[in-house]
C-alpha cells in the first residue's frame, strides 16, 4: 500500500493550501532550489512523523527535490489536514494519515514509518524514535505493543540502517535527552527545537498566535476582559501570554521555576500558584510539557463556564480522567468543544479533547514562522548525511552558522539589510589589549 488517506478527491483543495504556504515560505524555497541542483539527499530514505499540514507538505517536497524518498505519518491523531494528505499522496508521497485516527491506527502508521527502513527519522514529539527504542530495549509499553509484531521481533535490523534523526519540539527533545542520559540512545539526533531560529520564533510567535487562533475558532468568545491563566512560562508560554495580553486579556502565569516566574513578573504579568489561579481564571492554557498540570483539586475550585485548552504536545497536561470522574454528564456542544457538567452543576469546557488546540481547532503556526523551523529540519537532514561518520549516539544542536544562514535568508526575503563588521571592528572584538 503506497498511501492511506481519508479521501483522495480532496487533493485539489490540498494543492491550493500548499501553494498558499509556499508563497509564504521563501527560505525553504531557496533551500529547495539548492537541493534540486546539488541533490544532497540522493538515495536517502526519511521516515517523518510530523503534523500533516500545508507547511509540512512544503518541507516534504523540499526533501524529495534533494533526492530523498519520504514516508509521512502524523505526530498527533487529530492534527492531520486531510486535503493536504490527499494532495501529497496524489503526487507520490508515501503518506499514512487522516484526522481522527484511533490509537491502533496511529501506531499502525508508526509501524509503516519504521518498516520503511529509514536512514533518517524525523520526529515532532519523538513517537517514532521512542517507540523504536522501547521495542529495541524491550521496555514494556502499551503503545509499543501496538506496533506490528514483525518489528517488535527484530527492532535491531531497523535501527542498524539509521544514520541519525531530527526532533522538532520541546517535548520530543526532553524524551530524547532522557534516552541519552540513560545510555539508551542508539543513533545521533539533531535537536532542531534548540536552534535559535526555531524556538525564538516558532515557539514564541507561532505558538502565541496559533493557540489564541485555535481558542477563538473553537469558541468564538471575546478574549478582551477575560482572565487568562497560562501554565508555564517557557518560550511557548510567554508567546501565549503576550498575545493574550495584546487581545485585552488580564494574564496570570503559573510556574514551578522561580527564575521564569520572576521573569513573568518583570514582563508585567501576575504570577500565582495554580491553586490560586483556579479560583479566578476564565480561560486556562497549559504549555509546560508535563502531566497533570490542571487536575481534580483545581477543577473543584473553578468558576462555572471555565474554558480549558492545551498547547503542550501530548494530551496529558489536563487530567481528563479526573475531570470525567467529577462530572455527571458530558456533551459535544461545538466542534472541538466538550461541555463537562460537574456534580454540583458547574460547567467546564474542554477544547480539542485536551490535545494541541492550535493544530486541532486551527491550522497550526503561520507559514512564515514554519519557514524557519522547516529550513532547520531540511538543513539538519543534510548535516546528518554529511557528518554521519563523525557523529556518535548523542543529542546535537545545529551549528550556529546554520542558524545565522537561515536568519540571513529570512532577512533577505523581507528586504532587510543589516550592517557588517569592518575589519577593524572584528580585530577589536577579538583582542584583549584595548582597555578603558
Amino acid at each position: 500500500m503506497k498511501f492511506k488517506v481519508r479521501d483522495l478527491s480532496l487533493a485539489k483543495k490540498g494543492f491550493a493550501k500548499i501553494d498558499w504556504a509556499e508563497a509564504h515560505m521563501p527560505v525553504l524555497l531557496k533551500i529547495r532550489d539548492r537541493f534540486s541542483r546539488d541533490r544532497p539527499l540522493e538515495g536517502i530514505r526519511i521516515s517523518a512523523s510530523l503534523h500533516v499540514t500545508k507547511e509540512t507538505a512544503v518541507l516534504v517536497r523540499t526533501l524529495k527535490k534533494g533526492g530523498a524518498e519520504v514516508v509521512l505519518v502524523p505526530s498527533n491523531p487529530l492534527s492531520t489536514q486531510d486535503d493536504v494528505a490527499a494532495a501529497l499522496a496524489s503526487e507520490g508521497v508515501y503518506v499514512f494519515a487522516w484526522r481522527g485516527m484511533k490509537r491502533e491506527e496511529y501506531y499502525e502508521a508508526i509501524s509503516r514509518a519504521i518498516e520503511f527502513k529509514p536512514h533518517i527519522t524525523m520526529d515532532d514529539g519523538a513517537d517514532v524514535i521512542s517507540t523504536l527504542h522501547k521495542i529495541y530495549w524491550r521496555v514494556k509499553d502499551e503503545d509499543a505493543d501496538l506496533v506490528r509484531r514483525s518489528i517488535r521481533e527484530d527492532a535491531a535490523k531497523y535501527i542498524e540502517n539509521i544514520i541519525g534523526g531530527t526532533e522538532e519540539t520541546t517535548t520530543g527533545v526532553m524524551r530524547i535527552k532522557s534516552m541519552e542520559r540513560e545510555g539508551k540512545l542508539m543513533y545521533p539526533v539533531i535537536a532542531v527545537n534548540e536552534s535559535l531560529t526555531k524556538y525564538m520564533f516558532d515557539n514564541r510567535y507561532g505558538t502565541g498566535q496559533s493557540v489564541l487562533d485555535g481558542i477563538m475558532r473553537a469558541t468564538s468568545i471575546l478574549i478582551a476582559g477575560k482572565k487568562v491563566v497560562v501554565a508555564g512560562y517557557g518560550w511557548c508560554g510567554r508567546g501565549i501570554a503576550f498575545r493574550a495580553r495584546g487581545l485585552g486579556a488580564h494574564v496570570i502565569v503559573t510556574e514551578v521555576d522561580p527564575i521564569k516566574a520572576l521573569e513573568a513578573i518583570y514582563d508585567g504579568f501576575e504570577v500565582m500558584s495554580m491553586k490560586e489561579a483556579a479560583e479566578v481564571g476564565d480561560i486556562f492554557i497549559t504549555a509546560t510539557g508535563n502531566k497533570d498540570v490542571i487536575r481534580g483539586e483545581h477543577f473543584r475550585k473553578m468558576k462555572d463556564g471555565v474554558i480549558l485548552a492545551n498547547a503542550g504536545h501530548f494530551n496529558v497536561e489536563i487530567n481528563i480522567r479526573e475531570l470525567e470522574e467529577l462530572s455527571r454528564s458530558k456533551r459535544k456542544i461545538r466542534e472541538n468543544v466538550e461541555e463537562y457538567t460537574l456534580n454540583d452543576g458547574r460547567r467546564i469546557y474542554l477544547l480539542a479533547e485536551g490535545r494541541l488546540v492550535n493544530l486541532v481547532a486551527a491550522e497550526g503556526h503561520p507559514s512564515e514562522v514554519m519557514d524557519m523551523s522547516f529550513a532547520n529540519q531540511a538543513l539538519a537532514v543534510k548535516y546528518l548525511v554529511e557528518k554521519q561518520l563523525d557523529l556518535k549516539p548523542k543529542v546535537y544542536n545545529l551549528p550556529r552558522m546554520i542558524d545565522e544562514e537561515i536568519a540571513r535568508l529570512k532577512l533577505e526575503s523581507l528586504g532587510v539589510a543589516i550592517d557588517k563588521l569592518t575589519e577593524e571592528q572584528k580585530k577589536y572584538l577579538e583582542s584583549w589589549e584595548p582597555g578603558t
